[in-house]
């Protein structure tokens, strides 16, 4: 395994990480327990999850899996994202940030959480309110660093520059939606978390399974896969995903790879990428995944997928964010 540090700070995680958000939807408790602990003799430490992921079951299982090792491993966990009906059941309001992480750390089974990140930016709460709610968590042990996911670089500005003025806790990683399929990000998000030492977490980069290897273009959606009938499976089946996904998978196998070994190892290759997170629903996929860690690109392989993937590219809006209602 590899460990990196998260950007400028002294915290040390695998380049591999676990995404949990299967937990409790395609995956039930003995399997989520089985990844765990495949994930952890791997020499993998960073596992990720939300409260939100299936209204905390995600959360409960990875905490029960954890149990006995809670010493090995870092846990990254979100607030923000609706967690029941009520006005302050959401968002990164004080009120919703400080109840939230109490309920999290008695789901997670744990006294601490690793990495508290705000799952989504909250625009109606000022930042100065939610960047002193999230440090006074740090300072009472029960969050030791703090991150950001979902934000524009403007938004991660403004937040670091609201803690270094108030003297707070700041961030030191952004999490986001990047893969070979989608590279937006390589426009503002990676230029500024370069300059300014912000770790990169990157989920969905299989690309809500299109770089997995597991379908083709035309085959029927089969009714029994939870995770191929998702509507954010959907935002990827398009014309150019396709043919790009066709025509990565055939230069993966010239190499004597398989699409997703390459995928994941590309996104190691990026600056700042401190752990990518894929969900796994059965420990084969795990275990196949880790063998992106033995694949070695050269010059030339990076300016061929450059060449496959920069092509007629929607760079407006993340196909996950044009699912979700305004």
């Amino acid at each position: 395994m590899q460990y990196r540090r998260v950007g400028k700070s002294g915290l040390m995680v695998s380049a591999m990480g676990i995404g949990c958000n299967p937990f409790g939807i395609e995956v039930d408790l003995p399997t989520s327990k089985a990844i765990v602990h495949r994930a952890i003799d791997h020499g993998i430490t960073y596992f990720d999850t939300a409260d939100s992921y299936s209204r905390g079951t995600s959360e409960d299982y990875l905490g029960q899996a954890l149990e006995g090792r809670r010493q090995n491993v870092i846990i990254a966990t979100k607030v923000g994202n609706p967690m029941g009906d009520g006005p302050n059941e959401r968002g990164a309001s004080r009120s919703h940030i400080i109840a939230s992480c109490e309920a999290s750390l008695r789901r997670l089974r744990t006294d601490y959480i690793d990495i508290y990140q705000i799952h989504e930016p909250d625009r109606q709460t000022p930042i100065e309110e939610t960047m002193a709610a999230l440090d006074m968590l740090v300072r009472q042990g029960k969050v030791r660093y703090l991150g950001a996911s979902n934000f524009y670089e403007w938004e991660v500005c403004e937040a670091q520059w609201t803690a270094d003025r108030n003297g707070l806790t700041p961030f030191i990683l952004c999490q986001d939606f990047y893969n070979l399929l989608y590279r937006d990000i390589e426009k503002r998000m990676e230029p500024f978390c370069v300059r300014y030492g912000l770790g990169m977490v990157s989920y969905f980069p299989l690309a809500g399974a299109l770089l997995s290897g597991a379908y083709t273009r035309g085959a029927a959606i089969e009714t029994d896969n939870k995770r191929q009938a998702r509507p954010t499976f959907k935002a990827w089946d398009s014309e150019r995903n396709w043919t790009v996904q066709e025509q990565l998978a055939r230069f993966a196998d010239s190499r004597g790879w398989t699409l997703p070994q390459m995928a994941l190892a590309w996104l190691l290759t990026r600056p700042m990428t401190s752990s990518l997170i894929a969900g796994v629903d059965r420990v084969a996929h795990l275990d196949a995944n880790m063998k992106a860690l033995d694949v070695k690109f050269t010059a030339d392989d990076l300016t061929e997928i450059d060449r496959i993937t920069l092509v007629d590219e929607d760079r407006t809006r993340a196909p996950i964010y044009r699912m979700r209602k305004r």
